[in-house]
């Protein structure tokens, strides 16, 4: 067995998966309410190396020392950090100010309705007077937000032929009345979140939604928190780190030829 080669494989294993997360973050750094992942490494334990067929003492195996196998892909994580905020003096446009997720009401292909949760306040009212997301998908109030209920009872519909305000704590108001509040939630372990599509998340069994203190800006949208330029040189750096992995199999399958083909011969 040629440890080299198991070392720099794994290292090239290593590196290909970081180059896939980077390349998600760089496709998404113009998705609203995006976050950006990472992902950690981890080495392998390490192991006595011993000699083999060695009959200098009986039975007692001559170790070596310790050696390391390399590197394994340890946890996808998310940075939850907030994004920049683009004015868009769009009344339908909405940004999260703080800790927190606005509820969805989303249908899948199957016809099956759950709540999702987002960052991203592209919202827009449609001919029926409700408030919805580019895709068409049901904004929840705060009751729904808070019950994870996405049914029909917790849709904000508002008067599509009125102007409309949002104040800070979420309230939607028309012809000076509250007509509707915008469900924010935050929770208490974001381990629980689940990334569902580009910038949507599930809940998953365990968590537990809460209420949010953010605050809510109307006519701005939060962009993604991905540093292209941060991002591309650690691209470099994991393309630099992968060739020089690669490199080491070269040489080795190059070294393991020459002791076959012509040590091998003498």
């Amino acid at each position: 067995m040629v440890k080299g080669l198991y070392t720099a494989y794994t290292g090239m294993i290593m590196e290909q998966n970081r180059m896939d997360i980077l390349s998600n973050n760089l496709a998404n750094s113009a998705t609203n309410g995006y976050k950006k992942e990472g992902c950690t490494a981890k080495s392998f334990e390490d192991q006595l190396a011993l000699k083999i067929k060695d009959t200098s003492e009986y039975n007692i195996p001559k170790p070596l020392g310790y050696v390391n196998m390399g590197v394994k892909i340890g946890e996808t994580y998310t940075d939850w950090s907030q994004g920049n905020f683009e004015v868009t003096d769009n009344a339908e446009d909405l940004a999260i100010a703080g800790d927190g997720f606005f509820a969805l009401s989303y249908t899948n292909k199957q016809g099956e309705t759950s709540v999702k949760y987002t960052r991203d306040g592209a919202f827009k009212v449609n001919t029926e007077g409700y408030l919805v997301t580019k895709d068409g998908d049901y904004v929840l109030n705060r009751n729904g937000a808070l019950n994870g209920d996405p049914g029909a009872g917790s849709y904000i519909r508002l008067d599509p032929t009125q102007t409309f305000r949002v104040d800070e704590l979420g309230n939607i108001i028309q012809n000076n009345q509250i007509v509707a509040q915008v469900g924010v939630v935050d929770f208490e372990d974001y381990n629980y979140l689940q990334e569902y599509g580009e910038n949507m998340y599930d809940l998953v069994d365990g968590g537990q939604a809460v209420a949010s203190d953010a605050a809510i800006e109307q006519g701005t949208l939060e962009k993604s928190n991905v540093n292209v330029v941060t991002e591309m040189v650690d691209m470099i750096t994991v393309s630099r780190a992968y060739e020089a992995n690669q490199k080491l199999i070269q040489t080795i399958d190059t070294t393991l030829d020459k002791a076959a083909n012509n040590v091998g011969k003498v």
